[in-house]
This record gives structure tokens, C-alpha cells and sequence, in this order.
């Protein structure tokens, strides 16, 4: 791996890079991505990439995650010259970025790799990190480290994205960055999380109700009050259309929420939809969930700042289950839950099997739901695999997701994640 000292840059070659930025953090230290022309500024707000539009128009560059940027350099448009990965401290946190612990770096791309540090900031509370920029047909990278005392209003005017009062635009209907912590689970053992004062009444009474049964589950089961990072994955193949056009996915969407509400270290539900390829949407938030719904769940065109159409329209589960695997790290303390949504079509057996043996001794319960009447395959026979170190994956498929109390339906999802749990503690799984 290449070291990169401050100013310093290398040739990177053309295709598909993946910059993870250390340090950064949704709601602490937020991270961004500004495409730029000649004259260092954006053609407009939407080349400016954050976790309210986490895709460039085009899709070459997208936000994975709170510290992960995805960048195709195929698919920059010629009228780009640089593109500027950057951050700021939001404005809830005190300091400077000088005291934001590792800051920096590490870029995967096709040449090899690089990483560049943080260094010789000081007062400053937004900065450009690295910067990826066209010389002599080449893409190279550089080391840039220099920032703004005033933070993100002024890092972001000086890449020409306009701002008012605020300090940063929201184009898109999507939720806050930072949730605030959630409250303790009542004697009762249901919890309660921020947002859920803004929902009419009539909500808030069907969400403690489905609430209610998730706690009871979980009762059951021995494990009350676990916490875990909730992962919903949705399948937005062309063969789910009438799921998506009779709203059942909105459904599936709704009725999963209680569980982040209950389940969730944040009470919030981190999704994704998937085809050929995937996309990592906005969290989705307890009040905002039909606003969420309305803006992301579609099979076709540009919602939210995502074009759908490079995702794909037939199923290859293999880029979205590794970018999960990515995430996770033996003997985690907070374990993951997969909530897989998907109508089959898992064509791709032998890989998908090795995939999961291997993905045994990782701290992730996968809990796959069919939808509809279809041949699952290899999900029908996960509860018979061997070569795992742990079950990690259970399955199950519906009709009509509708057609199930609330009461069966988180039965049916959150029974066997208790024993799982219990098994990868064991096992060293998870701390």
C-alpha cells in the first residue's frame, strides 16, 4: 500500500475505486464528495454527494455508508476534473478535526491501493481529505489535508453548492443524520426511540402494538432487550412488480420498522435494494417511514438522487451479500440481523452455499423471506447445510405478506436469531 504524505499524489489507473474513510461517523464527523469542473466548483447541488443524496446523478460516485464512498471512474462525466472527498464535525460537536482520532484515507483501486492521512490540522472542523483528479488522461490521487475553521457552511460555498441559513442542503425526503439515542425499554420491556412523538396518534397505537410483539418474541425466547444493527435487504428484480405495484413492499417496509424501533443499537433500519448490483439507501427513521417509502421503493428510474437502472433487473445475490460480509468483523460485540427480502431466483447455488460456510464465523443472522410461490433453491435447505461453524441463516416464504397477524409474522422472523446469538457468543462469534 502506498503512503501518502500531505501534497503528495500517485496514478491510480481507470475503473472502480472504494475510498473508507477513517474517523467518520453519521452524526459526528460526516462525509462527503463534491464533483467538480475545471473551475473547482460543482454544476450544481447534485454533484455534491452526502448522506441526504448519497449518489451522484450519473451514479458514479455513491455513499455505501457512513464512512465508505463508491466511486466508478468510468462513469465520471468528461466535464469532472476532480472529485474532493471531504468532511466536517456536525454542528452538534464540539472542537476541531485535529482531535478526531486516525483520521483519514485508505483507497482500494485498480492499480493497488494508497492511503493518506490526516495531517497537520488544527482549528479546523470541515477539510479535504483526498482528492481524485484527471492529468494527462490518468487518474491519480493526492493527499490534500487542509480545512476551514468555519466548517461545512464554509467548505461547502467554496465548492460552489449554494446554501442559505442552513448549513447544508436537503434535496431529498430522506431521514436526520444522527437519530438521538434511544430511550431504555420500559418495565415492560418495549422500548421507545426519538420520533415516535411526531406520528398521529393512530400510528403511534399500531406501532406499540407491533412493538409489544416483538418484545414478546424476543421474551420467549430468552433474549430481552438484545440490541443489534438491523439490515433490511430488498429484492427490486423485474420479476417483483406486482409486489411493488399492489404496494406489498410498502408493507414489508412498514412492518419492519418495529422491529429496528425495538431491536436497533439506533432504532433505525439500514436498507438496501438489490438486482444485478445494489444500492445502499438513506436509514430509514420511525416517523419518516412512508415518506422513505414513497421516495425509494421502485423498480425503474432516478429516486432520491439513485439511478435504479445500473442495480439491474434479474438477481444476483453474491455483490450485496460480500458488501454485507465487508462490514462485519469476528468477535464483534454488536451482532447483525439481515432481514432478506427477495421472490428467488438465487441461480448461483455452489457459490451462494460457500458464501454462507464462510460467512459462518461472522457476527450476522441472515433471515431470508420468500415472497410469493417460487423455487427457493439453496434457502430451503440452509437449515440442513453443513461446513458452518454456527447456523447463521433461516428461511421462510409467504404468499401475501398482508395475509400474516403481526404476532406469526415476527414469530417467524426472530426465533431462531436468539439461538443463533447464543450459539456465536459460544463460539466467539460475538463478544
Amino acid at each position: 500500500m502506498t503512503e501518502l504524505a500531505r501534497g503528495q499524489n500517485t496514478t491510480i489507473g481507470t475503473g472502480s475505486v472504494t475510498a473508507s474513510v477513517s474517523g467518520a461517523k453519521q452524526g459526528t464527523v460526516d462525509l462527503m464528495v463534491f464533483q467538480l469542473g475545471a473551475d473547482g466548483k460543482v454544476r450544481g447541488d447534485s454533484d455534491f454527494v452526502f448522506f441526504n443524496q448519497p449518489a451522484s446523478p450519473e451514479g458514479a460516485v455513491r455513499l455505501l455508508a457512513a464512512d465508505r464512498v463508491a466511486i466508478d471512474l468510468t462513469a465520471v462525466p468528461p466535464a469532472i476534473e476532480r472529485l474532493s472527498i471531504a468532511v466536517a464535525l456536525d454542528d452538534s460537536v464540539s472542537g476541531s478535526l485535529a482531535a478526531v482520532h486516525d483520521l483519514g484515507v485508505d483507497v482500494a483501486h485498480p492499480a493497488g491501493a494508497a492511503t493518506a492521512r490526516a495531517v497537520d490540522l488544527t482549528t479546523e472542523r470541515a477539510a479535504v481529505l483526498l482528492e481524485i483528479y484527471r492529468r494527462n488522461g490518468d487518474w491519480k490521487v493526492r493527499n490534500v489535508s487542509a480545512g476551514w475553521d468555519a466548517g461545512l457552511s464554509a467548505l461547502v460555498t467554496e465548492h460552489g453548492v449554494q446554501v442559505d441559513d442552513a448549513p447544508a442542503p436537503a434535496p431529498a425526503p430522506a431521514p436526520a443524520p444522527a437519530p438521538a439515542p434511544a430511550a431504555p425499554a420500559a418495565p415492560d420491556g418495549v422500548r421507545t426511540v426519538a420520533g415516535e412523538e411526531k406520528l398521529s396518534l393512530e400510528k403511534r397505537q399500531k406501532l406499540d402494538l407491533r412493538k409489544r410483539e416483538v418484545a414478546k418474541v424476543l421474551l420467549d425466547k430468552g433474549a430481552p432487550g438484545v440490541r443489534a444493527r438491523v439490515v433490511l435487504v430488498i429484492d427490486k428484480t423485474g420479476s417483483m412488480r406486482r409486489q411493488y405495484s399492489k404496494k406489498l413492499i410498502h408493507e414489508v417496509v412498514e412492518r419492519m420498522v418495529p422491529i429496528a424501533v425495538q431491536v436497533d443499537d439506533d432504532g433505525t433500519l439500514e436498507p438496501y435494494l438489490y438486482a444485478k448490483s445494489y444500492a445502499r439507501l438513506p436509514d430509514i427513521t420511525v416517523h419518516e417511514v412512508e415518506a422513505w417509502s414513497s421516495t425509494f421503493l421502485h423498480l425503474n428510474g432516478v429516486h432520491g438522487g439513485i439511478d435504479y437502472g445500473p442495480l439491474g433487473a434479474i438477481n444476483d445475490e453474491l455483490p450485496i451479500m460480500g458488501e454485507i460480509l465487508s462490514s462485519l468483523t469476528a468477535g464483534a460485540s454488536l451482532p447483525t440481523l439481515v432481514l432478506f427480502f427477495t421472490d428467488g431466483g438465487f441461480h448461483q447455488r455452489k457459490q451462494i452455499s460457500d458464501l454462507m460456510k464462510e460467512a459462518s464465523g461472522l457476527p450476522a443472522f441472515w433471515q431470508f423471506v420468500g415472497l410469493g410461490k417460487a423455487n427457493y433453491g439453496v434457502l430451503e435447505r440452509l437449515d440442513t447445510m453443513g461446513g458452518r461453524v454456527v447456523d447463521n441463516a433461516g428461511f421462510f416464504s409467504v404468499d401475501d405478506i398482508r395475509k400474516i397477524s403481526d404476532a406469526e409474522l415476527y414469530r417467524r422472523l426472530l426465533s431462531e436469531f436468539p439461538d443463533w446469538l447464543r450459539a456465536a457468543r459460544a463460539a466467539g462469534i460475538v463478544r
